[in-house]
């Protein structure tokens, strides 16, 4: 059950109204169905857009920001809770702590880190969540089909290349979380630590 859901996304909005506009009903989605935002802590861009939808429907958002980030004022003050970290990395393993699956909506260099460090943790098998990609405008085409490139050449397994759930449409995407389950959990990690 997802009780739980990390967005990664754009500290920017894009310059496409479709990527506001989903990350929008995103929010929506979230906050009616009374699912728990966990994110960046952000007030732009996509950040601030889903963050305020939850809140405008009644939803629960947790954010996690470093000190830096806050002293620049991109924090956002009006959700409920905000907790504050000293490093990039710190904040990374504390929002996977707190989901329990994770969402990307297009962004720049930040939210490819996020994912790719996500599913990075999955297949060495530190996590078993489920890791989905919302594909709004075709935004991710280029990268789905690098990672298909990247099975095909031998450097990706296809056990792993299903660790990324990749949808266009939020309930379907939000369906497809529920019903994850892991293939891949190699016991000599159940003692390891993020």
């Amino acid at each position: 059950m997802l009780k739980s859901i990390l967005v990664y996304c754009g500290a920017n909005a894009g310059n496409k109204p479709i990527y506001t506009e989903t990350a929008e009903k995103l929010g929506e989605y979230l906050g009616k169905n009374k699912i728990q935002l966990v994110y960046g802590g952000g007030k732009v861009g996509l950040m601030g857009v889903v963050s305020k939808a939850v809140l405008k429907n009644g939803g629960y958002v947790l954010g996690i920001i470093p000190t830096f980030l806050d002293k620049l004022e991109v924090g956002n003050p009006d959700i409920q809770e905000m907790i504050t970290v000293d490093t990039m990395h710190q904040r990374k393993a504390l929002m996977e702590e707190k989901c329990d699956g994770v969402i990307t909506l297009p962004g720049g260099f930040g939210s490819m880190d996020e994912l790719f460090e996500i599913l990075t943790w999955g297949q060495l098998g530190l996590h078993s969540k489920p890791v989905g990609i919302l594909n709004i405008n075709n935004f991710y085409d280029p990268l789905i089909a690098q990672l298909d490139k990247m099975m095909e050449e031998g450097f990706l397994k296809p056990e792993n290349r299903k660790l990324l759930i990749v949808e266009s449409d939020i309930e379907t995407l939000i369906e497809k979380m529920q019903n994850y389950k892991a293939e891949y959990h190699p016991k000599w990690l159940d003692n390891a630590k993020i």
